[in-house]
């Protein structure tokens, strides 16, 4: 059946424009996405549609036909905003579609910081040479621009563009304390943004702006995934997080994270062994084989314990590795990123 052939693409888009009845279009997508055998995630609301999805090729090609001739997106969406890479049905565990207040979770009303009043977007051409001309004025100690990574610790971990500020942050929805708690930062800047697939920048660069501390604020169109279609080895080192059991998709051999025990370079991502943590870990195979699989020493304690007891007790989702992350952290100089730079 050339709808579940192993050899597919996953999808990834987004579209923000006024959905009048959010639910309907929630039901339509599901059943849409149900007939081509897509498997993914698909976030509604009334301020547009976020969504990545895995199936055949074939499926996907028709997925992307049937959503560009969709009266609602029709003017606005097209072909190019939709970003693929290799993968298939079998990169996610099911299939969820549903409707949220924002489809991406800033944890701010939409109707108060709009993606309407977004930065200004640049092509992959040209953020490219925006950070070319940034990283040659950082060497010389003498940049006004930030280039920002707005998304979470675990993905700019292992890779992010050279010279980059990457908060130590959880989750998106603690991006917008991080620019209250560091506004200082910020002030008579230029912010050059990026992200995965350039969504999460329209809301943070929308946020940013409203604060009116920047001299200027852009944003990477399509994200890191365009940016790595036109220059793979470019000024992004590492590999690109992705939300799906894939963890990382690769555009060069480099690696720029390390294995938490050793110290070896590595950089794939297993889920912490312990069973309640939802935390990742990068532990290689010869500590994986020493039984280091857990994401700290306090989860490792905790699977011990929990496999001696009694299933059927349920721990609480928490270890030592969120316990000390303080949950908005306070930049105190530029320095890491001016020696960033030089890398």
């Amino acid at each position: 059946h050339a709808m579940d052939s192993k050899v597919g693409e996953v999808l990834l888009y987004y579209c923000y424009c006024e959905v009048k009845d959010p639910e309907k279009l929630c039901a339509w997508q599901n059943a849409l996405c149900q007939h081509l055998h897509l498997t993914g995630k698909v976030r509604v609301a009334s301020e547009g549609i976020n969504g990545t999805v895995g199936g055949s090729k074939v499926a996907t090609n028709l997925y992307i036909e049937v959503m560009l001739s969709q009266p609602l997106f029709k003017d606005i969406l097209c072909q190019e905003d939709f970003k693929s890479s290799a993968g298939g049905a079998h990169c996610f565990p099911d299939l969820r579609v549903g409707v949220f207040k924002e489809i991406v979770p800033m944890g701010i009303d939409p109707k108060i910081v709009s993606y309407k009043e977004t930065g200004i977007h640049l092509s992959p051409q040209e953020f490219h040479r925006e950070v070319e001309q940034y990283l040659s004025q950082a060497s010389q100690g003498q940049s006004d621009t930030i280039l920002l990574d707005c998304r979470n610790f675990y993905e700019s971990k292992i890779g992010h563009f050279q010279g980059c500020l990457a908060p130590d942050i959880r989750k998106f929805s603690y991006f917008p304390s991080y620019i209250d708690e560091n506004l200082e930062l910020f002030k008579d800047k230029r912010v050059l943004m990026y992200c995965t697939g350039g969504i999460r920048c329209e809301r943070g660069s929308a946020y940013l702006r409203s604060k009116a501390v920047c001299r200027e604020v852009y944003q990477l169109k399509g994200g890191i995934h365009k940016y790595l279609e036109e220059f793979p080895d470019g000024f992004y080192r590492g590999k690109l997080f992705v939300f799906d059991d894939r963890y990382a998709i690769c555009s060069n051999e480099d690696i720029i994270s390390a294995c938490r025990y050793c110290g070896t370079l590595w950089d794939q991502y297993k889920l912490c062994s312990s069973q309640h943590c939802r935390q990742l870990v990068l532990t290689c195979p010869s500590c994986r084989k020493k039984g280091l699989t857990a994401c700290c020493p306090v989860c490792q304690e905790k699977e011990l314990k929990v496999t001696s007891r009694a299933s059927g007790q349920t721990l609480k989702e928490e270890c030592e590795c969120t316990r000390r992350r303080p949950r908005v952290p306070i930049e105190h100089v530029l320095q890491r990123m001016l020696d960033a730079g030089k890398d």
